[in-house]
Formats: structure tokens, sequence, C-alpha cells
């Protein structure tokens, strides 16, 4: 699965790429909802399971996601609090396609992604992103940084692309 880096990196391009209007606020909200799904991993704390990649990587959690931003926009009196909702909405799923297209070492093998409606898991047949470790070991942080390296080559192109195609003429 993508880095952080990575998610953070692919949702930047696809602000640039779908912002009309919204602002920071929009940008913030994008951001936070790419990298948003894998807060699952700090569940592992509390009862000591694997939750990774289960119904917080689906496309259910994405819809509930743009919900709460919305009604959140609504009752803060935000402007445009369905621009908001769907920003979030984008991101996460944005989080989803990565992972998705990622090399997925960890047991479940791939995402829990038409939870709710199915439980069971999906993976692409193409692995596009290497795996990210889990621990602070020297062979996991060097891996990392060689992942992190590949998720910038990867991206770097989307990310200038972007640019270019919103760029004011």
């Amino acid at each position: 699965m993508p880095s952080p880096v990575g998610h953070v990196l692919a949702g930047i391009a696809l602000d640039r790429l779908t912002r009309k209007t919204g602002g920071q606020r929009r940008t913030l909200v994008l951001l936070l909802a790419a990298v948003a799904p894998d807060l699952d991993l700090l569940l592992r704390w509390v009862d000591g399971r694997n939750h990774h990649q289960a119904a917080s990587h689906s496309v259910g959690s994405a819809l509930l996601a743009a919900l709460l931003v919305y009604g959140l926009a609504r009752w803060r009196g935000w402007s445009e609090p369905a621009g908001l909702g769907l920003a979030a909405c984008l991101g996460w799923l944005s989080h989803l396609g990565l992972d998705y297209l990622s090399l997925d070492t960890h047991p479940p093998i791939g995402l829990m992604a038409c939870w709710p409606f199915s439980t069971g898991y999906f993976k692409s047949p193409w692995s596009l992103f290497l795996d990210i470790g889990r621990t602070l070991e020297w062979a996991t942080v060097s891996h990392d940084a060689v992942a992190v390296a590949w998720e910038i080559v990867l991206l770097a192109p989307f990310l200038y692309l972007a640019r270019r195609l919103r760029a004011p003429r």
C-alpha cells in the first residue's frame, strides 16, 4: 500500500484537476480524506487485531465521509458544503484507487472495497506501487524509502499534467 506521501501527491493532483472553486478549505478536506482511510492502523493499538484494508477502505466509507463533511460544513455555515462533501469523497476514493493498484503483502490481501454491500476483498492483478512496511527496523525503513521514491516517480507526471491543464491561459 502506498505511503502517506503517495496519497497526498495523488490528492494534490486530483484537487488541482477538479477544483473550480472552494479554495484552501476544499484542498485541505480532499487531502485529509486522501490519507484518512489509513487511520484504521491505529485500531490495532486498541484491540490488537488487524483492521487495515477493511471497511475504512471502501466506497461505503467514502460516501459516509462525504455525508459527514457535508453535514459539518452546513452546521458550520461554510460555503459550498456539497462541494466540500464531494471533495471528501474524491479524496477517499483516490486512496482506494492507489491501494487497489499496490503490492499487498499483509493479509487479508486486497481491499474490502464494496462494503457494506460485500465483505469480499478485491485486488488488482497489476501492482504499480510497492508495499510499505510497518516496523522501524533498518530493512523496512530502507525499503520504505525506495517505495516512497517510486511513488514520487510515478505520481510526479500527474502533478505536472494537473498543473499544466489547469494553469491560467
